[in-house]
């Protein structure tokens, strides 16, 4: 029982060894390696941190980082890439609404243009274009009105369609201030051509 094996009975389990090695590893299986000492692995957690030892690197390493943050953003708005959009861009009922808006023409966009003009017709010292003035400034309004209208009822229903189980509040009022912008202007860039519906 407490005898030493022969070398006849110690082959065939090297015979199975062997022919275990060809075999693909298993997932399940042992990683073959000896797991490495407590304080190994935690010198190598510490060297992978480098926590700064004095503040002011701590914060210009802050700063970095926040700036690399910021420059993402900034390109994700260029390309509309949604990794690294601002939260209140991120998502696919944002992009429906932005897709919603820049493909068609909204009143409210040439709003700046448009005051522009009125106020060099109001600045003109004539009763008669003063009231022209007024009247335009008035029928800009309402129109802006009617479009914001129109563009918050058709917009609802389509939410409604397309996202029926997603939260979409704020999505509207995000729809009615990306109109106020001009096209050119406008952050995330318009991903889609006028009258190509998204």
């Amino acid at each position: 029982m407490f005898r030493s094996r022969s070398k006849d009975e110690k082959a065939p389990t090297d015979k199975v060894t062997a022919d275990l090695s060809k075999q693909p590893r298993d997932p399940q299986a042992p990683k073959g390696r000896p797991t490495p000492k407590r304080s190994e692995a935690q010198t190598q957690r510490r060297r992978a941190q480098t926590v700064p030892t004095d503040r002011k690197e701590a914060m210009r390493r802050q700063r970095e980082a926040r700036r690399a943050d910021l420059a993402k953003q900034r390109e994700a708005l260029a390309s509309g890439d949604e990794r690294y959009l601002p939260v209140r861009d991120k998502g696919p009922v944002r992009r429906f609404v932005r897709d919603f808006v820049d493909s068609r023409f909204c009143v409210a966009e040439f709003f700046l243009p448009l005051a522009v003009v009125i106020l060099v017709l109001s600045m003109v010292r004539s009763a008669q274009m003063q009231n022209i003035a007024l009247l335009l400034w008035l029928g800009v309004i309402a129109m802006i009105v009617v479009d914001s209208v129109g563009i918050w009822i058709r917009l609802k229903k389509q939410l409604g369609e397309r996202f029926p189980n997603e939260p979409k509040r704020g999505a509207i009022a995000y729809g009615l201030m990306r109109t106020l912008q001009m096209r050119r202007l406008r952050l995330p860039k318009p991903q889609v051509k006028r009258g190509e519906r998204p």
